[in-house]
């Protein structure tokens, strides 16, 4: 596979009929929304929960995850799209903020849980392992945008960008790290983790179902934390880190804030 990446330049365009485009991008956001879905589905069965409910949910999580994510992407790149008005809707070409799509979903399901009068902790953890294995999948859409690379390196596993698509700093190199291959890999490894918990709770019949979407954020964020130091793409900066590095160590602070500290009415709350 390392080979092969080094060797094969990708194009955005999977198949063409005439002015009729289907993209990679496109396909890999399916696949992964495909993925996740059947995961939550399955675990909601296990945990005894109606299918039916989770299903109808995941309709609403998935068109709030795009929106929020497209919104969240045009914000952070707004010079670009104030100049730009009609790519705001060109989705296909990329431009999907991961951070954006979970603040989406998240508000569907906490006025799902607070409708129904069910636990958050519960039907979050339902979805994490799945919407983390969705990530591991979408991610590859970046690779056939030629989007979201790293670095020059000369490392064997190095993938070659288009000189139309190099950074102005960087039109001289030809191999890029794979960010795209890095996080989809740890994006796999964050899912076997996911699964390996819902089993033992399920198996010892525990209820502390935060500990699920807790790790998930806890290990999502330090993952995209490290990635982001090989980014090359344009993004905001505080105190010398990149925005989402920001974004990324505030979720990892509140997430083990709310994992160790004292149960308080605002976390029964959720209940």
């Amino acid at each position: 596979m390392f080979n092969f990446l080094h060797t094969f330049s990708p194009t955005p365009i999977l198949i063409s009929f005439g002015s009729l485009r289907v993209y990679w991008y496109g396909l890999f956001i399916v696949l992964g929304v495909l993925a996740a879905l059947t995961v939550s589905l399955k675990l909601a069965k296990k945990f005894g929960l109606s299918p039916n409910k989770i299903f109808d949910l995941s309709f609403w999580m998935i068109i709030a995850g795009i929106v929020g994510a497209r919104i969240y992407h045009v914000l952070l790149e707004w010079s670009y799209y104030s100049q730009n008005y009609w790519s705001i809707l060109k989705v296909w070409q990329g431009g999907l903020a991961i951070h954006g799509a979970l603040i989406g979903g998240l508000l569907v399901v906490i006025y799902f849980c607070w409708k129904e009068k069910v636990n958050f902790w519960l039907i979050a953890a339902i979805f994490a392992p799945g919407v983390v294995l969705g990530q591991a999948i979408g991610r590859w859409g970046n690779y056939f945008n030629q989007e979201l690379f790293g670095r020059p390196t000369n490392l064997p596993w190095g993938i070659p960008i288009d000189f139309m698509s190099r950074p102005d700093r960087y039109l001289s190199s030809n191999y890029f790290h794979p960010t795209f291959l890095y996080e989809s890999l740890g994006d796999l490894m964050i899912f076997i983790i996911l699964i390996l918990i819902v089993r033992q709770f399920l198996k010892k019949k525990s209820t502390n179902y935060k500990i699920v979407i807790l790790t998930y954020l806890v290990l999502y964020s330090a993952l995209r934390f490290s990635t982001e130091f090989l980014r090359t793409d344009t993004t905001a900066y505080f105190f010398g880190y990149r925005w989402p590095q920001v974004i990324s160590l505030a979720i990892i602070i509140i997430s083990l804030i709310i994992l160790f500290f004292p149960k308080n009415k605002r976390e029964e709350a959720l209940r």
